[in-house]
């Protein structure tokens, strides 16, 4: 149990009817009697859990600061596994930074980022797979990175972790078992090669679904790019529906990367206005050109936006035509200009779309292939819970541990360093879950927290 009884605010901070304080830890009760009154003329020490109080949070001479309501919860049946005491209060930072101040004053301390979620991983509540679910919960991109952070959070890459561990076990008692059986003509390597083949082949199969996992939770990067003058901040306009992006005839005119956020179909879009792709003396427009380069490499999907009403110059199609080949895959070819007179395209791909920014037509069109794309893009995987840096790190270690293992079965067999090298594998699981984490480690993972969880 800590030591330390910590108050943060838990909603975030800015404008809105009601936030809500946290205070957690084994003086709880204590320090809130200093510092509050009931309206029952009770006392927060002597009311059931579970249950909800109006009252005020009162400065230590008894004048009050704000209405409240306290919602009591005696350890261990909390979040934290500690006594805990959370008051919902008027929304309003200047009130909610002086009763956060007053508790303290009374004997609390201000949270460190995830330090709740941490006190619950080190009470047992949950794990830390589980606790990294509560962050990828609060700040999923999409429906189905929320879907996924909720079974997460009630499990699921929990119980598949503990789904390998048993395997490991088993093949670890395989080898132990060969060491009874010296003097007996049992071969054990045959049961121990077919696990591994089938650990190996379901840790493959998540490393290939972790870039994929990644626009699930941070949303799908969608970059316009083109010749000057072809329109991408007018088209960049129209697809976010508002004028984000400067537009002139001057040739140039954007020179840096434009962003703009949307939720569309439960996901969200960040749609990339990039400077137009040309040969330039301008050192400012050359930076920002290598900046669209870069956008192209990292986008999920690229719109490669031409003029349609003239043709394109040799320096022109060799820039799309290079785009096109390394980025065929993810890209689409929009011919805007359509209200004009329209010159055959030099340039072939499979996926066309021809739109007028002036007059709005194709833009409907073009929306609806996004979603497509988009929506290809995120379903591509039945994989049940999100993955993070860390997990894959960790599961790759597992892989090579694994690895070690298959290696060794080609040799005369060792069954005492096979079951080494499978310890060593369920001892990298067990970090994954928290089991045996490190402090450091432990410090690197809830920094990332926001500070209410």
């Amino acid at each position: 149990m800590s030591i330390d009884t910590i108050i943060a605010q838990c909603t975030p901070i800015g404008s809105g009817a009601l936030a809500l304080l946290r205070l957690s830890g084994p003086q709880a009760f204590f320090i809130i009697d200093r510092c509050s009154q009931l309206s029952s003329e009770l006392s927060i020490s002597h009311v059931a859990t579970h249950t909800i109080h109006h009252g005020w949070v009162t400065t230590t001479d008894g004048q009050k600061l704000d209405e409240v309501l306290f919602l009591v919860m005696h350890a261990p049946r909390t979040f934290t596994g500690e006594h805990t005491v959370e008051i919902t209060c008027h929304n309003n930072q200047f009130l909610i930074d002086k009763l956060i101040q007053q508790i303290v004053a009374c004997g609390a301390r201000p949270a460190q980022p995830g330090e709740f979620s941490r006190l619950a991983v080190e009470n047992n509540k949950i794990d830390i797979v589980q606790a990294e679910a509560i962050n990828e919960l609060i700040y999923a991109n999409s429906q189905q990175a929320l879907k996924q952070a909720f079974e997460q959070l009630k499990g699921s890459f929990s119980h598949w972790i503990h789904n390998l561990e048993k395997e490991t076990l088993l093949l670890i008692g395989l080898c132990e078992a060969s060491f009874e059986f010296l003097e007996e003509d049992i071969d054990f390597s045959l049961p121990i090669r077919k696990k591994i083949e089938e650990l190996l082949k379901t840790i493959n199969s998540l490393k290939k679904s972790f870039d994929h996992q990644q626009l699930i939770r941070q949303g799908v990067r969608i970059a316009l790019i083109g010749a000057v003058n072809a329109g991408k901040s007018s088209l960049f306009n129209a697809l976010i529906g508002k004028k984000r992006a400067i537009v002139t005839p001057i040739a140039g005119t954007t020179r840096d990367v434009i962003e703009s956020g949307m939720y569309e179909n439960g996901t969200y879009w960040t749609m990339i206005d990039t400077a137009g792709l040309r040969q330039t003396d301008d050192i400012v427009e050359k930076e920002g050109i290598e900046r669209s380069y870069k956008e192209a490499q990292n986008a999920d999907l690229i719109l490669l936006v031409i003029d349609g009403s003239k043709a394109l110059s040799t320096q022109e199609q060799e820039i799309y035509q290079a785009i096109i080949t390394i980025h065929g895959a993810k890209t689409v070819l929009v011919i805007n200009k359509q209200d004009l007179d329209q010159v055959p395209p030099s340039i072939k791909h499979k996926k066309i779309v021809s739109v007028s920014t002036k007059t709005a037509d194709g833009i409907n069109v073009l929306q609806e292939l996004l979603k497509t794309q988009v929506g290809d893009l995120l379903h591509n995987t039945d994989c049940p819970f999100l993955l993070n840096k860390r997990h894959i790190t960790l599961l790759v270690s597992f892989e090579k541990e694994l690895l070690k293992v298959k290696d060794l079965l080609e040799l005369p067999l060792e069954y005492e360093l096979i079951a080494h090298h499978l310890k060593e594998a369920i001892a990298i699981l067990t970090e994954l879950t928290g089991k045996t984490v490190s402090e450091n480690a432990m410090d690197l993972i809830f920094k990332e927290f926001c500070v209410g969880k």
